[in-house]
């Protein structure tokens, strides 16, 4: 589009004719459209009509929206040209600009020669560290703000909160919190979300409800209530999150796609399969079935709760799948076991042309490792390597754990001394990976090691490390760790803890010192508790104090099988026939059904799956022939070699 300018227009009539394209430009922009915001710029330019300071703040916008680092350098370069260089609304859209582009760099350089900043400006550099993850740098920036004399507002405030919610710092939100209330801001609708969420990170949420409950009911937003819905998510309560929901509801507002999204999330577990149902209902009353964000959050509730042929019944009714769709689906055939599904499923994303990211790799890895499919893992570690996704230290820990968990722990020793940043996670999973495969002396070696040279440990840490003494029956060791995780470290012990420490008591013959222990702890024992002392009494043949574990046992899950038959076994090891007549007459009348144990063997890449006594695999003949003729080998190889030992008398 070309203009021609009369030599005789007016300074009036140039003034109106820039704020019409002004007003066209913020037009594209506000639509969506930075594209076309640019082109109005550049016509704009051609019809000789110079831009102002109300134009470049506008054309900094689209470059943003665009995230194009050479649209915003070019457009930095005419304002250096133009008288308006020294405007503050002009220089703090340039920077607001950068940081969208993710440039903080340019960002910071340009703020620290700005000849004048006002909050605005403070604002955008200090939201630009705090998204971008320099949390440090935010700090020092918040403080030197302060002795500029700049007095903050609601957006110092979010994203000084943003911060405390990334780092998970309870003080720090607290602090922020009363740093809000004293500059005035603490009623404003968008700091308290702000401060809902940062709360609900850091599992505080008896402090978001409190925030929530002080926003004035008239200035509660959707936003409001989305970010309390969140929270409940974030701390794993499902049943609150549905009874705010119909609060919600009861007051009149209307849910969007983020309040589904957070209630599916809440819906993890097969108890909660019901209520992620009713949730897929509303949603699909609402409109909000055919929105890919919904979809993909739906694929990935019903796979976490064991129903994966509804989660690919919605794939496979998608027309617009992305990244994060074949990574719900193929995640979640990984995660129950189905590696065989989740590598077509893999193979079939990227023939449709949509690449891998590092949480689909991730997923693949992990299922790997949980069927013990070592050839496969083989294959994806190549994978990560050429698609350069091995740098990750992520990456590296998933790699550890499933080649430990596939029992070549050699080569998952090899990437983790090939690491250069090793995490706490990186450290636990090597550990835990010694203690699986049976070298505990490798892995009480290695978490001292970490204890000189490594990250701190967690609790987890501590969990593998018992775990490691107490397969070993290390009862000393085990009680030095211990004591150094509850009295040096400061990590309050959990049930996963003593139940370690139950279960080594047990393993050494020391029953009553593990009941005594019971009995001393400063937390209910559950389930895993009394199920390891009921296990100790089955290997000790102690029916006293299997009886006592039992009676526990079925008070907290009186449809397990598990206490019934171990039980059961305790009596017949010492011939108390009775008892195990009343423990089956108990199991029919309670209904309990005993679920037999399956194995799965990865043959050529394929998995094969074997349940007790089930003998319909397609080749089961001659496997079975196979197997036989193995047993007729090994009892002839071990009665030669007891026939070495001993002499044809004792045959």
């Amino acid at each position: 589009m070309l203009c021609v300018i009369s030599s005789s227009s007016s300074p009036f009539s140039s003034l109106s004719r820039i704020a019409q394209w002004n007003s066209n430009i913020r037009e594209a922009v506000n639509q969506g459209q930075p594209g076309r915001a640019l082109i109005l710029f550049r016509q704009m330019k051609q019809c000789g009509l110079r831009p102002n300071n109300f134009t470049f703040p506008l054309v900094a916008k689209a470059c943003a929206k665009l995230s194009s680092l050479p649209y915003s350098q070019a457009l930095h370069a005419q304002v250096s040209k133009s008288p308006f260089e020294p405007d503050l609304y002009v220089q703090t859209a340039l920077l607001d600009m950068y940081v969208k582009c993710d440039r903080l760099d340019c960002a910071y350089n340009l703020f620290q020669k700005m000849p004048l900043r006002d909050v605005t400006s403070w604002n955008a550099i200090l939201v630009g560290c705090a998204q971008l993850g320099f949390f440090d740098k935010v700090v020092a920036l918040f403080y030197q703000m302060r002795v500029d004399g700049v007095r903050a507002d609601s957006v110092t405030v979010i994203a000084l909160a943003h911060v405390s919610s990334s780092i998970k710092e309870i003080k720090l939100v607290n602090s922020i919190h009363c740093f809000g209330i004293r500059v005035g801001v603490g009623a404003d609708v968008s700091v308290a979300n702000t401060l809902i969420a940062a709360y609900s990170r850091c599992g505080e949420l008896g402090m978001a409800e409190m925030v929530f409950g002080g926003i004035d009911a008239g200035c509660r937003t959707v936003i409001s209530w989305n970010s309390m819905l969140s929270g409940y998510s974030c701390t794993r309560e499902p049943l609150k999150a549905i009874n705010f929901y119909k609060r919600m509801l009861f007051d009149g507002f209307s849910p969007d796609v983020g309040t589904i999204c957070s209630l599916l999330v809440s819906c993890v577990t097969i108890e909660l399969l019901y209520h992620g149902k009713s949730i897929h209902c509303h949603g699909f009353l609402l409109g909000c079935d055919s929105n890919t964000s919904v979809l993909n959050t739906l694929i990935s509730m019903y796979s976490k709760c064991g129903d994966i042929a509804s989660a690919r019944c919605i794939f496979d009714d998608m027309t617009d799948t992305t990244c994060v769709s074949w990574t719900a689906i193929i995640g979640g055939y990984a995660e129950k076991g189905d590696l065989d599904e989740a590598l077509v499923l893999f193979h079939s994303m990227e023939a449709a042309g949509q690449k891998p990211d590092l949480v689909t790799v991730l997923y693949m890895i992990s299922g790997c490792g949980r069927t013990g499919a070592l050839e496969v893992g083989r294959w994806f570690d190549n994978y990560t390597l050429s698609n350069g996704l091995k740098d990750s230290v992520m990456m590296c820990n998933a790699l550890i754990d499933m080649y430990a968990k596939c029992g070549s722990v050699r080569v998952a020793w090899e990437i983790f001394y090939a690491m250069g940043g090793r995490t706490v996670v990186s450290w636990t999973t090597m550990i835990a990976g010694y203690a699986l495969n049976g070298e505990f002396k490798e892995a009480l070696d290695l978490f001292f090691q970490m204890l000189e040279v490594g990250p701190k440990p967690n609790h987890v840490t501590f969990l593998a490390v018992l775990q490691a003494c107490n397969h070993a029956g290390f009862l000393e060791k085990g009680w030095e760790c211990f004591h150094l995780m509850a009295k040096v470290h400061k990590i309050n012990p959990g049930l996963d803890h003593y139940s370690c420490m139950v279960d080594l008591l047990g393993r050494k013959g020391k029953l009553r010192e593990a009941l005594e222990f019971i009995h001393k702890m400063p937390i209910k024992p559950d389930a895993g508790i009394w199920g390891a002392l009921l296990g100790a009494c089955k290997n000790h043949h102690n029916v006293e104090i299997g009886e006592y574990a039992t009676c526990h046992l079925f008070e907290l899950e009186p449809q397990a099988a598990a206490p019934y038959v171990e039980m059961a076994n305790i009596y017949a090891s010492v011939g108390r026939w009775d008892g195990v007549a009343t423990i089956r007459a108990m199991m029919r009348g309670n209904q309990v059904e005993k679920y037999p144990g399956q194995s799965i063997v990865q043959v050529n890449g394929k998995s094969h799956t074997f349940t007790v006594e089930d003998r319909s695999h397609p080749e089961g003949l001659l496997m079975y022939e196979a197997l036989d003729a193995l047993t007729l080998q090994l009892k002839e190889v071990t009665d030669e070699h007891l026939h070495g030992l001993f002499g044809e008398a004792n045959f």
